[in-house]
């Protein structure tokens, strides 16, 4: 009795302290007090002490049970000020006013006076060019002038129609000559007006034609070197074509800002990042070699492709389902390939056939006896390329398996925030530890990049995934968004058709704990699924950004949830594996 007593004391002290809790109002959006804005919606995100009640301007506003707050605000043209106020169980109050200064962007105008505006050049970038190559101009001035350019190069006002009823847009191009031999200028462009009035502004980058003094071939570095399609980019970086071995020479033809530009075969070129290669001796031969023997073969894990060439070359390897196939595209190769030896070690390639697309392209294609793909890299031994394609494991079960698991982000890369300012970081290192403790139980082996709160460069991750070869990895993120409300659900990605039967598999047991669908999504440039060495997806758990979401996430038995359904979804997309003849 004496205990139950002093137990009931206990409860109902802590039971008070709890609802007493002193008010706070802590915002994470926006992060002052006086907000210069030009969009009418804007939101009012943060929390308050779990017990409070909230109003903003005398509205209530939900309080999510972790305390988070979030307020949809349409404001007028001019100043707005809210006044936020958080009360607790005892009537204790505390106040916060933000405001919003809302100006409605101006309609952009014509030039008035004779002059030029702005000067915009294509390829973006300071630009080193070789005979042929094309700089093109769009330039704002003067409407009805006379706008000229390097050369005496006419630049044309084009149609309002195709302006959006912009008048004073000038267009054109100019195209290197043989004999132009300019070095870092800046290109000056003129406009003409009545009485012969003539304004000069030069570009704001630097043009060079390559110098033949200069070395013109690039030898790939380090061990992520990376081609890129061309010159587009987002947060998440240029669309990679793949990854290069080392050492291997790249005829360069040009370069825009901190990219060189190669030439792969007589039509098709790429970028390069400068930081992944370096120059070579002027007279270092590139882009071109004849194919020789072959031999197909294997081990008690990989079978392996070794095609003999007469000088390393730049490729590009694709997978393909249905029937599935590995192909891989060596630039600069001609066909000198009279047999292929293929010995009975091989297990998991079916068949090797190639071809040469055209001039410069020779098409490598191994098909493979299982569906799943289980991933393949290429590198050279000596001249050789070698293609190292992974075999179906022969026991499917987890035990027998080695699992990467990727915490997203880390240390100063804290990735999104929460209502309640926590961060991406801490949410995905928790459930990481978690679904790294039910891989464990199931007996499977298992990689960290990380399991304490440090930052881990993806560079380094890519390496430490590469050098422990696992059968599989999962990258855990938490998603985010401006709009606190309407974004919401899990999804994941990946990028390669290969292995989207992981990706789809985890997806659908996610959406077994009764979450929105935001997508199982391809294609997605990101670097953990860059990859081709193992079946990998990228897991947005939830949207961070969403109160609702965020509190889900908070909850530690809620995070043992999402461990166990990424698991379960493993052990779908094994068993599908196995079911498949």
């Amino acid at each position: 009795m004496y205990k139950l007593f002093t137990l009931t004391l206990i409860v109902s002290f802590y039971a008070n302290i709890y609802a007493q809790e002193n008010p706070f109002i802590k915002l994470v959006n926006p992060t002052k007090n006086n907000n210069s804005v030009s969009t009418s919606r804007q939101f009012i995100i943060g929390s308050t002490c779990k017990t409070c009640t909230v109003n903003i301007n005398n509205n209530p506003v939900k309080v999510f049970a972790s305390g988070a707050v979030a307020y949809e605000v349409n404001l007028k043209e001019g100043d707005s000020s809210f006044i936020i106020t958080a009360t607790n169980t005892t009537s204790k109050t505390i106040t916060k006013t933000i405001s919003f200064l809302y100006s409605i962007p101006k309609p952009a105008e014509p030039v008035k006076t004779v002059g030029i505006e702005t000067i915009q050049t294509f390829p973006e970038g300071d630009l080193i060019l070789m005979a042929g190559d094309k700089i093109q101009f769009k330039v704002k001035a003067f409407p009805g002038a006379n706008v000229q350019t390097f050369s005496n190069t006419t630049l044309y006002e084009m149609p309002i129609s195709q302006t959006k009823g912009m008048a004073g847009i000038y267009q054109g191009e100019y195209i290197v000559k043989p004999t132009d031999n300019f070095s870092a200028i800046k290109i000056p462009v003129t406009i003409t007006g009545a009485l012969d009035i003539k304004i000069t502004k030069e570009t704001n980058n630097s043009f060079s034609v390559m110098s033949p003094l200069s070395s013109d071939v690039a030898i790939t570095k380090g061990r992520l070197a990376h081609l890129e399609y061309g010159l587009g980019d987002d947060r998440l970086g240029g669309a990679k074509i793949g990854y290069l071995d080392s050492l291997i020479p790249l005829k360069i033809i040009g370069k825009v800002g901190e990219h060189y530009k190669i030439l792969l075969s007589p039509n098709r070129t790429a970028y390069i990042p400068d930081d992944v290669v370096t120059l070579a001796a002027k007279g270092t031969f590139a882009g071109s070699a004849l194919t020789d023997k072959w031999q197909v073969s294997g081990d008690s894990m990989y079978d392996y492709i070794s095609v003999g060439l007469t000088a390393k070359l730049p490729y590009q390897s694709m997978q393909e389902v249905e029937p599935s196939k590995i192909v891989v595209d060596v630039f600069g190769a001609t066909n000198n390939t009279n047999w292929i030896t293929q010995l009975q070690s091989a297990k998991e390639i079916k068949n090797v056939t190639y071809e040469q697309l055209q001039d410069g392209i020779f098409r490598i294609t191994a098909f493979l006896k299982h569906t799943q793909h289980w991933g393949h890299s290429i590198y050279y031994k000596g001249n050789n390329l070698v293609i190292k394609i992974k075999q179906q494991p022969k026991n499917l079960s987890l035990r027998n398996l080695t699992i990467a698991v990727d915490a997203g982000h880390g240390g100063s890369n804290t990735g999104a925030g929460g209502p309640t300012g926590i961060s991406e970081k801490e949410l995905a290192l928790a459930v990481s530890l978690k679904l790294q403790q039910a891989l464990q139980n199931e007996g499977a082996k298992v990689i960290m990049t990380r399991t304490t709160e440090k930052f881990v460069d993806n560079k380094e991750r890519i390496l430490i995934f590469r050098d422990n070869e696992p059968d599989l990895l999962i990258s855990v993120h938490l998603n985010s968004s401006a709009d606190p409300f309407r974004a919401d659900g899990t999804s994941s990605l990946y990028r390669y058709i290969g292995f989207r039967g992981l990706s789809a598999a985890i997806n659908k047991q996610m959406l077994q704990l009764g979450l929105k669908e935001y997508g199982n999504i391809g294609s997605f440039n990101f670097m953990l699924n860059s990859p081709t060495e193992y079946p990998n997806t990228l897991v947005e758990t939830l949207f961070l950004s969403n109160p609702a979401e965020e509190m889900l996430m908070l909850d530690p038995a809620f995070q043992q949830k999402m461990a166990d359904k990424i698991v379960a979804g493993i052990r779908d997309f094994l068993a599908a594996v196995g079911e498949e003849k």
